[in-house]
């Protein structure tokens, strides 16, 4: 008989452990039954939470857009002057929950996974969509016409630093990774400050 209250916490661990298996693999490349037993759980329990092993993979993709969405919300709550928002969500995007080696495997292969499932690309396109919108939030004021520009500049950065790290061996240097997109966007806030 089933523990009341238990299916929470099994499925946060199957999340969890999903991304485990993921990172360490460098590939979805992983089964139901692998990934429950990182969980301590059964295949059979697994199945039952999740169904099919892409539905636990979507899954755990939404979580890490959950966690990035509230750790975003959070960086950004009182935060009103255009480039400190902009420093907020870069720092955010290579803080030590998000730029951790598993996390960033995980984002390397559901990149990959997108390719072939429509649901994962529908949640790279949410992620591409709130990156966008709050970068927008500091750029415009900012930088006018040219915000559009320099806001896919921008996203393109982190999300091509985040596959540049999956194809490094060692420890994410998440300082380095912010220094960049800093200094890139100096130049482009340099460059394109609107003249009064």
């Amino acid at each position: 008989m089933p523990k009341i209250g238990m299916e929470p916490v099994r499925r946060k661990a199957l999340i969890d452990a999903a991304i485990l298996a993921i990172g360490e693999r460098g590939s979805l490349d992983v089964t139901m039954s692998d990934i429950a037993g990182r969980a301590g759980v059964s295949s059979a329990l697994a199945h039952h939470y999740f169904g099919a092993k892409d539905d636990l993979l979507e899954a755990s993709m939404r979580h890490i857009l959950r966690e990035l969405s509230r750790d975003t919300v959070a960086a950004l709550a009182g935060v009103s002057e255009p480039r400190a928002r902009l420093s907020a969500i870069i720092a955010i995007n290579f803080s030590d929950v998000q730029f951790r080696p598993e996390t960033i495997a995980a984002w390397l292969a559901f990149y990959v996974e997108a390719q072939r499932s429509a649901p994962m690309r529908r949640l790279l396109m949410v992620y591409a969509r709130r990156l966008h919108s709050n970068l927008m939030s500091g750029l415009r004021p900012l930088l006018g016409a040219e915000a559009g520009r320099a806001a896919e500049g921008v996203a393109a950065l982190i999300d091509g630093l985040y596959i540049r790290r999956a194809l490094k061996d060692g420890a994410p240097d998440p300082r380095s990774a912010v220094a960049l997109v800093e200094d890139y966007l100096e130049t482009k806030i340099g460059i394109g400050t609107p003249r009064p």
